[in-house]
């Protein structure tokens, strides 16, 4: 199965679940008498309606019973969306050093049409060559087996195909000129990085630009983040935060158009695609 068809099991849990809360909603049908009707919790509804767990059949159906929807069509069409919710993505058979949390992610990044990032800390995972991935996973988990580490470097790589898929995404990506400075891997590594940024950055789908130490402070103060739209009209944008043993996945309107703002000024206080590239010709000729 491709990529992007597994990574769209994801986004159609999150579609069918805000179906189900909708029909839910529109019914007046508290969580716990939808929890009962199909001998589950609350919060088993809750997180079902989150798009969080897969799907039974039994249970999608019995619960579309309960919200009164008796239309051949209408039901077949949930369900259907069940069945292709419960594929299994191809990050699955990394399952041994994937965290819970992240698999999450790696769905929705791989079934979005546009992915927009700020970065602080190193180059973001999907610019990353496989030395400086190396170096960065090595040196955040001191002590792993070599297997453990050359396992989740291949799984970063396995990410990175999508951005020179057919149907790659648009990537805009503003780097803070801090991930640029701090080394990972010595100096060799470091100057293959720099390359392959500036080769990265002149693809057509592909916007890259770094906020330099000389503007001071500006919008992304609050430190990373990763902004996610999607094809699917019925989809908000997400805002995603990763943590230290956990993520946060924003989606609630007001809170995204924080974020959108603020993206927005970073991209328009950035140096722009090509001053930026230039910055980057001369870290590494100073490297």
């Amino acid at each position: 199965m491709a990529a992007g068809e597994s990574s769209g099991s994801v986004v159609r849990r999150i579609l069918l679940g805000s179906q189900l809360r909708r029909l839910r909603d529109s019914r007046g049908i508290t969580r716990e008498a939808a929890g009962y009707s199909i001998r589950a919790s609350e919060s088993k509804i809750s997180r079902m309606e989150l798009g969080r767990v897969s799907f039974k059949a039994r249970d999608v159906e019995d619960l579309l019973t309960l919200y009164g929807v008796t239309d051949e069509a209408e039901r077949d069409s949930l369900l259907g969306l069940a069945r292709e919710a419960n594929v299994a993505g191809w990050w699955h058979s990394y399952g041994d050093v994937l965290p819970g949390w992240f698999q999450t992610y790696i769905g929705l990044e791989g079934a979005a049409s546009d992915i927009r990032i700020y970065e602080v800390q190193f180059v973001h995972g999907l610019l990353q060559t496989e030395d400086y991935a190396h170096a960065v996973v090595s040196r955040g988990m001191r002590g792993a087996p070599a297997a453990e580490i050359d396992r989740r470097v291949a799984l970063r790589l396995e990410r990175q195909k999508a951005l020179v898929s057919e149907r790659a995404p648009s990537f805009h990506a503003v780097l803070d000129e801090a991930a640029l400075r701090r080394p990972y891997g010595g100096r060799e590594v470091m100057r293959t990085q720099l390359r392959h940024l500036i080769e990265m950055s002149e693809r057509p789908n592909i916007t890259l630009q770094v906020m330099p130490f000389s503007f001071g402070g500006h919008a992304g103060e609050s430190g990373s983040f990763t902004m996610l739209r999607f094809p699917e009209s019925d989809l908000s944008d997400i805002v995603y935060l990763e943590q230290l043993t956990s993520a946060l996945y924003l989606d609630k309107a007001e809170e995204v158009a924080q974020y959108e703002k603020a993206m927005v000024r970073l991209h328009d206080e950035s140096p722009g695609p090509e001053e930026s590239r230039d910055l980057l010709r001369g870290l590494l000729q100073l490297s």
